[in-house]
C-alpha cells in the first residue's frame, strides 16, 4: 500500500488544514497542465482523497484484513477542489475517465529572432511513446517570445486506447541576434557615429529587422548612450500583430585615437576659437 502521508509530505498527526495545504501545494506543482507528471499527480490526488476523508483516513490508519483494497480516484478532484483548477485548460467540466491517461509530450524547437518577427510554419515528425511516428504542423505566431510554450491539444501519446490522447507541449527558444536585443516588444540596436557627427548632427541609414532601410536624423549635441525611439519598428504584439513595439537606437560615439599633425592643428585652432 502506498504511504499517503509520505506522498503528501506530512506526518501522521497532521491536522486536516495541514493536509489540505500540502495537497494544494503539490497539486499546483505537479499538475499535468503545468508540465507535471500525470502519474505523480494521480498519486497526490489518491493520497488526499483518503486522508481528507475522516472515515477513509481512520480505515487507512487502522487497516482491517478484509478491507485492503486500494482506493482509486478515477481522475476527478477531491471534494471542495472542483473549482481549484478551473482555469487550467482541459480539466474543467470534462468527462471523468479512468485513472489511466495518455501522457503529454514535451518537445522544443529553436527559431531565429527574424522568424519570431514574421512567425513560422513548422512541420516535424514526432516519435510517440506508442511507437507510432506522427507528422505535426504548427503555426508559430509572429511576436512569440523566448521560452513560450504552445499546447497542441490531443496530439501526444496514444498508447492507451479508448481514452483521450495526451497533448504536445512545444517550447519555443529564440536564438540571440547579433544586431537586435529584444526588450518586451521593443528591439534595441546600437549605432556608431563619430564625435564630429555627434557635435554637428548627422543622418545615418539603418536596416530594420525585416530588411527595411530608414534614414535617421541625429541631432547636434547627442550624448553617448542616449536612446532614440522609432515607434512601430519593434516586434509585433503576439496577440495582435497590427501593433508593434519600438526600435530603440543606442548611440555610441567613437573617438579617433590616431590623428595626423594637420588634424591636431585644426582641432587646436577650433579650440582657440571657443
Amino acid at each position: 500500500m502506498s504511504d499517503y502521508y509520505n506522498i503528501l509530505g506530512v506526518s501522521r498527526g497532521s491536522s486536516d488544514d495541514e493536509i489540505k495545504k500540502a495537497y494544494k501545494k503539490l497539486a499546483m506543482k505537479h499538475h499535468p497542465d503545468r508540465g507535471g507528471d500525470t502519474a505523480k499527480f494521480q498519486s497526490i490526488q489518491e493520497a488526499y482523497a483518503t486522508l481528507s476523508d475522516p472515515a477513509k483516513r481512520s480505515q487507512y490508519d487502522n487497516p482491517q484484513p478484509q478491507n485492503m483494497g486500494g482506493f482509486h480516484f478515477n481522475g476527478g478532484f477531491p471534494p471542495g477542489f472542483e473549482s481549484f483548477f478551473a482555469n487550467f485548460n482541459g480539466f474543467h467540466n470534462q468527462p471523468q475517465y479512468s485513472h489511466q491517461q495518455n501522457k503529454s509530450i514535451n518537445v522544443q524547437t529553436t527559431i531565429t529572432l527574424e522568424e519570431s518577427f514574421t512567425g513560422k510554419e513548422l512541420v516535424a515528425n514526432l516519435k510517440l511513446p506508442s511507437g507510432r511516428t506522427q507528422t505535426i504542423k504548427v503555426t508559430i505566431p509572429a511576436g512569440i517570445d523566448n521560452g513560450s510554450t504552445m499546447r497542441l491539444h490531443e496530439l501526444g501519446d496514444d498508447s492507451i486506447p479508448n481514452v483521450p490522447r495526451g497533448d504536445v507541449n512545444l517550447t519555443i527558444h529564440v536564438q540571440p541576434n547579433d544586431r537586435f536585443q529584444r526588450q518586451g516588444d521593443d528591439l534595441l540596436s546600437n549605432i556608431e557615429i563619430s564625435c564630429i557627427e555627434a557635435m554637428l548632427g548627422s543622418s545615418v541609414e539603418i536596416e530594420t529587422i525585416d530588411g527595411k532601410r530608414l534614414d535617421v536624423k541625429i541631432n547636434a549635441g547627442v550624448q553617448p548612450g542616449q536612446l532614440m525611439s522609432i515607434p512601430g519598428y519593434g516586434m509585433p504584439k503576439v496577440n495582435d500583430n497590427r501593433f508593434k513595439g519600438r526600435l530603440l537606437l543606442n548611440i555610441n560615439i567613437t573617438i579617433p585615437t590616431l590623428l595626423t599633425d594637420e588634424q591636431k592643428d585644426l582641432l587646436n585652432t577650433f579650440m582657440k576659437l571657443q
